[in-house]
């Protein structure tokens, strides 16, 4: 399929649903570069460094994907890097809602990258990094949700040692 993909969100923090996403999409495409945005809406738990540290931890097993962050639009991001296609995870219809319009208006500002959705597996559908960062906040159990770099990360945020 296509050389080079971005697969673009905020990870405050990454979880086990958006790893999944990324390893099938690094399976699909010869490169992936996971891009970490700063949406100026959120109110993020971690920087940008540290979201960049936890999405390099957690995706080293995987050969093609590389990690960066931006400040910028979507499709000019693309632009400057080259990349023919995004890759999204979808976990319900309430998703592909919203997903559906950012796609058609990074359509119609760059009409030579591809959307490519990924539909979660079963197991992460309810998983977002709110909820855990949420379930974490109190002390309640999130192995197995996120990976162990984000876990550790997360209890001492939170002052859970």
């Amino acid at each position: 399929m296509g050389k080079l993909a971005i697969c673009p969100g905020s990870f405050d923090p990454i979880t086990n649903g958006h790893l999944d996403i990324i390893t099938r999409g690094a399976k699909i495409f010869e490169n992936v570069i996971v891009t970490v945005f700063n949406n100026q809406s959120k109110s993020p738990l971690f920087t940008v460094e540290e979201r960049i540290h936890l999405m390099r931890e957690s995706t080293k097993h995987l050969p093609n994907v590389t990690v960066d962050s931006s400040d910028h639009l979507l499709m000019d991001y693309a632009r400057v890097k080259q990349a023919n296609a995004v890759v999204r995870g979808l976990r319900a219809v309430s998703d592909f809602e919203y997903e559906m319009q950012v796609t058609s208006m990074n359509r119609k500002l760059n009409q030579d990258v591809e959307t490519f959705f990924i539909m979660t597996n079963n197991q992460y559908s309810f998983l977002s990094s709110s909820i855990v960062k949420e379930i974490a906040k109190y002390n309640g159990d999130i192995s197995g949700l996120v990976p162990d770099v984000v876990l550790e990360a997360l209890k001492e945020k939170f002052g859970h040692r």
